[in-house]
């Protein structure tokens, strides 16, 4: 009696489509866009079809962590140039700018704060006026 071997290497129309994947993953975005131009030319339905299966699986986002790894991110702040006088410079800048920051913020709170206490006068005033002409209204008038 003979026996079927599974084969681990998928075949059929999924295990190319498999395969297909892992080369335009290992080629990088521009294999993407390509496939999917190249789907669109051909026929457009299997374009739409490419362009909706990169969008779901993320193919074409690029996360910060990414682009931090790639280099693309900011720089550390926190580094020494090796030059002592533009890293005391760059220290001093950085402090003044916090310093900035910090009155900015103070003055921001403040003029909420101003804001917050003017539409409450009103409000109060408001609820004052209202109170008076309700008194007003109550009090009979004697001819």
């Amino acid at each position: 009696m003979t026996t079927v071997a599974s084969s681990t290497h998928a075949t059929g129309p999924i295990g190319w489509l498999h395969r297909a994947e892992a080369w335009l993953d290992d080629k990088g975005k521009g294999a993407w866009i390509a496939a999917m131009v190249l789907a669109f030319i051909l026929f457009w339905p299997v374009g739409l079809a490419l362009l909706a299966y990169m969008i779901w699986s993320k193919k074409m986002t690029c996360s910060v962590s990414q682009r931090r790894h790639k280099g693309h991110g900011r720089m550390n702040i926190n580094r020494s140039t090796g030059n002592a006088a533009f890293d005391a410079y760059k220290a001093d800048t950085l402090e003044r700018l916090e310093r900035e920051q910090d009155n900015f913020e103070a003055f921001l709170q403040r003029l909420r704060d101003a804001r917050d206490k003017a539409e409450f006068d009103q409000f109060m005033e408001e609820r004052a006026r209202a109170a008076q002409s309700d008194r007003d209204d109550e009090t009979p008038k004697e001819a």
